[in-house]
């Protein structure tokens, strides 16, 4: 039951970290440096829309970790979109980065997180 809890948990912490990026941070523009390195990496145009249009997949994205629908697939797809994601803006917008070359780090952190979640802790837990 303790690794029910825990997944769980990290199922939460995961789907938190979507929205807060989403909702918060983009589509909202609580914090403009989002905006910012899509202006950089696409150019001024439209920009404004576009982060909005990722924050509205981030904000899905946290919709599908919750429903646990095709678990495997989502963690794969997560996983595919934030080292994407982070190469681009390190490559393109390395000083836009609140956490500059380190980012890199958090990123690695938070793959490995939804990979354990999704492929270690999710073979020892029961779903109804």
């Amino acid at each position: 039951m303790k690794t029910q809890k825990l997944y769980n948990l990290l199922h939460i912490i995961i789907a938190l970290v979507w929205v807060i990026n989403g909702m918060f941070c983009k589509i909202l523009n609580l914090v403009p440096r989002h905006q910012e390195i899509v202006e950089r990496i696409i150019g001024n145009a439209n920009s404004r829309a576009i982060t909005i249009l990722i924050g509205v997949a981030e904000v899905c994205m946290a919709i599908w970790i919750l429903s646990h629908y095709k678990l495997k697939l989502n963690a794969i797809t997560q996983i595919c979109i934030v080292a994407i994601m982070n190469l681009i803006e390190f490559v393109l917008a390395q000083d836009l980065l609140l956490w500059g070359t380190f980012n890199s780090l958090f990123a690695l952190l938070f793959i490995a997180v939804v990979y354990h979640t999704n492929f270690k802790t999710h073979n020892y837990v029961s779903f109804p």
